[in-house]
């Protein structure tokens, strides 16, 4: 097998015959989605490094790869022999990207023989935005340019998987909740407020979620691999023609869209009849943007605050599938309790009963991301995925946190819970407890209409803040509907977003804490934005009504928080009263659809604190 450096000593190859000091790789596609199909996983090809975020960059001599703390640890491991160096970004002391390459190539004028100052990106897996602002940085940087109309790994990428070529299928109105037509009808209409006749479309979800199409082209996320090219009157999608059978053709053609082959994108752009043409820097790639001939209106896309509210019937999929996947949960974690220390299990082993227990539901179709099962020190890495490498065997003391989730047919779930397998430290319960008190204390808050989630992220984090503890990840994300488990633009989370919160969002509630080489906690449920009545409403006369309307969470997910390793004095009486009154909800919720037994175990696990 290829190893990682015999794979830089080819890229080097064609970076000294195009004259290149430097070449970057990002894991972004052509589409700027989270999950990418493996045709464009070239940071992983080139690295070796497998987690979801992180960029290459490697020039004639040296080779690193920036990262955030969520895999700090895997990277270190990952990166060990290959010849790149570990960049923990945001941490002091760690250069950027263009800092890194200017100091690389200018000591001891490493540069090509020429002397080149050129850097290397793939101008089509790397946003406008992002390219736009990668190019003044350099500038500043010793002057340092940047070349966009290259692909640095396609001769020497042996063996690339080929586009994927799932086929579409029509996602059902009774769980969408609207056609295609209307949701077109809105975004025109939005359009039109934006002084655009029409838009390009390259995120994936959206275009899922715009058509009411899903497919398998990428993992985890049902979507296809698409552009969407809106004008006017008229729409086209923009895939490989074999993904389209006859079916889908004409309910595409019903809802008043045409079809076209992927490829002919760039040819689209260039026929297309309007006069402007909203393009979202952010979403559509560099290459694709500077081939729009026609004026551009620059803005973010009006979609993914269209989607984030969710319909009737996307809410009423979500109550259903959270439903199930309770089900699943209860007896995952009754069958984990009962057999701990007695039947041989390892973190993978785990993982696939939890999937094969949610693969007998109603309307699964596919994990939602890839199980996180951390056992002990392995818990303290934020996005840890267990291998065939690092499989360990569970024992019966210490935590299992275990991240999981499911894409149903009427709606995508997430959930985590950090599970005591047995006897517990003190500093291990006082973790769990603090997480605890986080995770409730958002699921209380109440907040105007159009809050931002960073006005209610530290909610989440004063208890911890108190006792010194702190994660460095998002406290909460939205999700959706059978479609991406991390869906925007809303977040909770320190960094400012200033996407507001409205009723029939959705959005998870993840707290945690990560002590290296010991253990990890983090306890996330995924809730409904909506609204709330306040005191003073409920009084009614004689007293004067708020003019704001004001919002509060509901836990969507049915499954019970273990409570065995709860500091129960460390809980206020208003903590105490959440948690027993959304056990007796999981209850109430999930008792109908289990045995005797499982109801047993049930009733036990959600008893009164």
């Amino acid at each position: 097998m290829e190893t990682i450096k015999e794979r830089l000593a080819s890229l080097r190859k064609i970076m000294r015959r195009e004259k290149l000091c430097a070449v970057i790789i990002p894991s972004t596609d052509p589409h700027n989605g989270e999950y990418v199909p493996e045709h464009w996983e070239g940071r992983k090809w080139i690295s070796g490094f497998s987690g979801s975020a992180g960029t290459a960059v490697v020039t004639l001599h040296s080779a690193a790869l920036w990262t955030d703390s969520r895999y700090f640890i895997q990277a270190e491991e990952e990166l060990r022999d290959t010849g790149f160096l570990l960049m923990r970004q945001k941490m002091p002391g760690t250069p950027d990207i263009p800092e890194w390459i200017s100091q690389e190539v200018f000591k001891d004028n490493t540069r090509p023989a020429d002397g080149s100052t050129e850097v290397c990106i793939d101008g089509t897996v790397c946003s406008a935005a992002a390219v736009e602002g990668l190019v003044a940085d350099l500038r500043s940087h010793g002057g340092l340019t940047l070349r966009t109309n290259l692909d640095p790994l396609a001769e020497i990428w042996q063996g690339r998987p080929s586009l994927p070529t799932a086929p579409i299928e029509i996602h059902p109105l009774e769980f969408a909740g609207e056609r295609a037509a209307d949701k077109l009808a809105r975004i025109r209409k939005n359009l039109r407020a934006r002084h655009a006749d029409g838009m390009l479309v390259a995120a994936l979800d959206d275009i899922a979620w715009t058509l009411n199409i899903r497919s398998r082209d990428v993992h985890c996320t049902p979507v296809a691999v698409a552009y969407l090219l809106i004008a006017t009157d008229r729409a086209t999608l923009f895939t490989m023609k074999e993904k389209v059978s006859a079916e889908t053709e004409a309910y595409l053609k019903g809802e008043g869209v045409d079809i076209d082959d992927y490829g002919n994108v760039a040819k689209g752009l260039k026929r297309y009849p309007e006069y402007n043409i909203l393009a979202d820097k952010d979403e559509v790639n560099h290459t694709l943007y500077r081939g729009i001939k026609c004026r551009i209106v620059d803005a973010a896309s009006p979609i993914p605050e269209m989607k984030a509210v969710k319909s009737e019937a996307e809410i009423k999929g979500f109550r259903n599938a959270m439903l199930r996947d309770g089900v699943a949960m209860v007896r995952f974690l009754r069958w984990l309790k009962e057999n701990i220390g007695k039947l041989p299990m390892t973190e993978l082993s785990v993982s696939d009963r939890l999937q094969s227990l949610r693969a007998e539901q109603n309307l699964f179709r596919d994990v939602s991301f890839d199980t996180i099962a951390g056992y002990g020190a392995h818990g303290a890495i934020v996005h840890y995925e267990p291998t065939a490498e690092t499989d360990i065997p569970l024992q019966p003391r210490g935590f299992l946190l275990l991240d999981s989730g499911a894409q149903y047919q009427d709606g995508t779930t997430d959930i985590t819970r950090t599970i005591p397998l047995g006897p517990l430290t003190e500093e291990e319960r006082l973790v769990y407890t603090l997480v605890l008190k986080g995770h409730i204390a958002l699921e209380m808050l109440k907040f105007p209409d159009g809050a931002s989630g960073t006005q209610l992220d530290a909610v989440a984090r004063k208890d911890l803040w108190r006792y010194g503890y702190n994660y460095l990840h998002g406290t909460g994300h939205g999700v959706g509907s059978y479609l991406s488990v991390h869906e925007g633009p809303h977040q909770i989370r320190m960094e400012y977003r200033p996407a507001p919160l409205h009723a029939g969002m959705t959005v998870t509630d993840e707290p945690g804490v990560y002590l290296e080489g010991k253990f990890g906690v983090r306890i996330e449920n995924t809730l409904l934005t909506r609204r709330y009545t306040t005191p003073l409403q409920e009084a009614g006369r004689g007293y004067e009504s708020p003019t704001a309307e004001y919002l509060e969470f509901e836990s969507l997910t049915l499954c019970p928080i273990d409570r065995e390793p709860i500091i129960a004095d460390m809980l206020t009486a208003e903590e105490r009263g959440w948690l027993n009154d959304y056990h007796r909800r999981v209850y109430e919720s999930l008792s109908p659809y289990l045995t005797s037994e499982e109801k047993t175990w049930l009733e036990k696990a959600c008893q009164a604190l």
